[in-house]
């Protein structure tokens, strides 16, 4: 069983930065692929990429591919999604999910747990 919580900047101005964290309790952090969502106001939820279980693969979405690393430290159980240059469109409530042994898929069946999601608003 693993618990996510996410957590980072509530608000931020268009052409700024956020970093949100994923903070894991739980057994096995390191066995879990981290994949990052996002679901805007009135639209249905959106991958924006991932990392592997090991670090080693990254995937973004083509939305923020350049604007966004996505990195993890199995070591204190934690995954971190950096994006640059905020747009509005930016806008929605993040999520952070895991899944077993993965390898950041975008298919959301794959993962097998959730946080409850963070808001991020981008002003402009």
């Amino acid at each position: 069983q693993v618990q996510l919580v996410e957590s980072g900047e509530g608000l931020v101005q268009a052409g700024g930065s956020m970093r949100l964290s994923c903070a894991s309790s739980g057994r096995s952090f390191s066995n879990y692929a981290i994949g990052w969502f996002r679901q805007a106001p009135g639209k249905e939820r959106e991958y924006v990429g991932a990392i592997s279980w090991s670090g080693g693969v990254t995937f973004y979405s083509d939305s923020v591919k350049g604007r966004a690393t996505i990195t993890r430290d199995n070591d204190n159980d934690m995954a971190y999604l950096q994006m640059n240059g905020l747009k509005t469109e930016d806008t929605g409530v993040y999520y952070c999910a895991a899944d077993w042994w993965g390898l950041g898929t975008s298919r959301e069946s794959e993962y097998d747990f959730w946080g409850q999601g963070t808001q991020v608003t981008v002003s402009s």
